[in-house]
């Protein structure tokens, strides 16, 4: 303990990073259309819901990402929910690639955002707000649409992408 602080001494982001890592998330590929129309993407495992009334989710990008100027220009954007059997497209997401849309189904949704059609659910929303938060924006989102289908949920859990506990 620090003498001059209630607080434990600071901790290294790999600790942080291995301990957050231990609380299992679903995996989304979260997409938008950049300056010209194209389709732009990103997979995540920080979505969660909001509220139920009115119908909101958020989902964080780290403030450097890329792709990050696209979701506040566009100003809208789908969470796509990932099967288990959609692993290796999830991955081109999580990767700098130049066309992750190659190979991949997918069609225009709200207001022309890219939905995956191989998606477990799609929840189709407007930007209400990004909010700056450490590293990262927070993006909470107004839902305008929702689509699902059965499929086993792709999960992220200690680094790794699983199947509900089994590894892929």
């Amino acid at each position: 303990m620090n003498m001059h602080s209630p607080y434990p001494a600071p901790f290294d982001q790999g600790a942080l990073r291995d301990a957050l890592g231990r609380f299992a998330t679903g995996v989304a590929v979260v997409t938008t259309c950049g300056v010209d129309g194209e389709p732009l993407g990103l997979a995540v495992n920080s979505f969660a819901s909001v509220s139920l009334d009115p119908p909101e989710i958020l989902w964080s990008i780290v403030s450097s990402a890329p792709s990050r100027s696209a979701f506040e220009q566009h100003g809208a954007f789908a969470v796509n929910v990932m099967a288990e059997a959609e692993k290796d497209q999830t991955l081109r997401f999580a990767k700098p690639l130049d066309n992750k849309f190659h190979g991949v189904d997918w069609r225009r949704g709200w207001r022309k955002t890219p939905v995956l059609e191989n998606a477990i659910a799609t929840l189709e929303c407007d930007v209400k707000e990004m909010i700056l938060c450490g590293d990262h924006h927070i993006v909470v989102g107004s839902v305008r649409a929702i689509q699902s289908q059965d499929g086993d949920p792709l999960v992220f859990f200690r680094g790794q992408f699983t199947s509900l506990g089994t590894p892929v």
